[in-house]
């Protein structure tokens, strides 16, 4: 292999609230020979995705904090361009975590092998990735079953509007929410949710209660705060909460205090199950199965927002919390 220069980005400093381009850093770097065992990589798409957010503070949480001057990482796809391990070959597509950057090499380990027959391959990172399997996972986690009444917040979002279309499959009555009448549009009549409001254009509480007077089952909580509340009291007993993120709070300093109504846990005898897909990834070929196979007979959807160039994946990501997204938000990389 001759000299390859990629470029990456780096977290060049930690965000004080929510990020700015000034934190993060486009360097170039030189790629090494390979050696026995590696595979190099051409990045075709990378994610960005609002968990990443919380690896941008310093401390302890679920997953190592990004670290100063080095690069970032996420989920990605792309093709082998050189290997020297059997069990790649140039040619083959392959999903990684090396995202935020255009060449990479690691060994057999590090990727996960999948079809270039599907398209678009950055199906991979959303509907039939990480983001698409912590929808299905979600579901199973609280047994969401036929007849069930679910409520989903962020559910434009690359989660959200799987979550929703896989409920819908399995006969449930799915409402959602969202932030711009575009949106709302697109879970009705794209994915089918029965019912869908705009968060910004009044309380969510009577929203919800319009659209489900006879309260809910399952919550599907992206987003915490508010809406966390709202669902609390249109709950109805022995409802289940999904736990899956609280992109409301990600970019605030200080913790928000918890919802006032938190006591309808015990009153209506709630569950609230936290979530964090990488504890399933031993149910990654199901999912590849069932999902995948609706996808194939169309009857699953797949929505994104593709931006073009790595040196616009930071303004991306900062996008993810304007809500400059609908489904999931994807940088190509050539």
């Amino acid at each position: 292999m001759s000299k390859l220069s990629s470029r990456q980005i780096c977290l060049a400093s930690r965000p004080s609230g929510i990020p700015t381009a000034a934190n993060f850093s486009l360097v170039w770097t030189d790629a090494e020979p390979l050696r026995d065992r590696e595979v190099l990589v051409r990045n075709l798409f990378m994610s960005v995705d609002p968990y990443m957010r919380g690896r941008m503070n310093e401390g302890k949480s679920y997953v190592p904090p990004f670290q100063l001057g080095k690069p970032l990482d996420g989920g990605a796809v792309g093709d082998v361009i050189e290997s020297r391990a059997r069990e790649f070959k140039p040619g083959d597509v392959v999903v990684s975590n090396f995202g935020w950057r255009e060449y990479f090499v690691a060994t057999p380990e590090d990727l996960h092998p999948v079809s270039r027959e599907i398209q678009p391959l950055s199906v991979y990172l959303g509907t039939l990735g990480m983001t698409g399997m912590t929808a299905w996972v979600g579901l199973n986690l609280v047994e969401v079953k036929a007849g069930d009444v679910i409520f989903i917040s962020g559910a434009a979002g690359a989660v959200g509007n799987v979550a929703g279309q896989l409920a819908k499959l399995r006969g449930c009555r799915v409402i959602g929410s969202a932030g711009s009448a575009e949106k709302v549009q697109f879970l009705r009549e794209e994915c089918g949710f029965d019912g869908a409001f705009n968060y910004k254009a009044g309380p969510v509480l009577e929203q919800l209660n319009r659209e489900a007077p006879d309260g809910i089952d399952v919550y599907f909580d992206n987003v915490g705060g508010e809406t966390l509340e709202a669902a609390l009291s249109a709950l109805r007993i022995h409802g289940r909460i999904v736990a899956c993120g609280g992109i409301s709070g990600y970019n605030e300093g200080k913790p928000r205090p918890g919802p006032s109504n938190l006591f309808n846990m015990t009153t209506k005898r709630l569950t609230m199950n936290g979530l964090i897909v990488s504890d399933w990834l031993d149910r990654r070929a199901a999912f590849e199965q069932e999902v995948g196979g609706y996808f194939k007979t169309g009857k699953l959807k797949h929505k994104e927002t593709v931006v073009q160039g790595i040196d616009q994946a930071v303004g991306a990501f900062i996008g993810l919390f304007q809500g400059q997204n609908i489904g999931k938000m994807v940088v190509e990389l050539v």
